[in-house]
């Protein structure tokens, strides 16, 4: 019996079920305002946040928590905005499209 063995890169299965390549805290990804990404409410508190406003000098996001705080922030290309225990760096700002990482706090 012969068989082949192919290497790839697969998508996250967060991403086949509907909820995005960011739920788990844990993507790279480019977005143009408005934009919403959702991420795994009882991880991080909220279930989606949203990229409000990207200009060459800052980048915008808010969310609402499970239990309605509002939560907000900006910053310029090269800083980190947290909201709850999710990092969201700006790694750059190019035009009116941001480049994000997503990452978990170690909290």
């Amino acid at each position: 019996m012969t068989g082949t063995l192919a290497v790839g890169l697969m998508t996250p299965v967060a991403s086949a079920a509907g909820k995005g390549p960011c739920y788990d805290g844990r993507c790279r990804t480019t977005v143009s305002a408005p934009k919403t990404i959702k991420v795994n409410s009882r991880k991080f508190g909220f279930k989606q946040f949203k990229i409000t406003h990207i200009s060459s000098r800052s980048v915008d996001m808010s969310t609402t928590t499970t239990n309605g705080t509002q939560l907000g922030g900006g910053t310029s290309p090269g800083g980190t905005v947290e909201l709850n225990n999710l990092k969201i760096k700006v790694k750059s700002v190019s035009g009116r499209k941001a480049k994000l990482q997503l990452s978990p706090t170690s909290r």
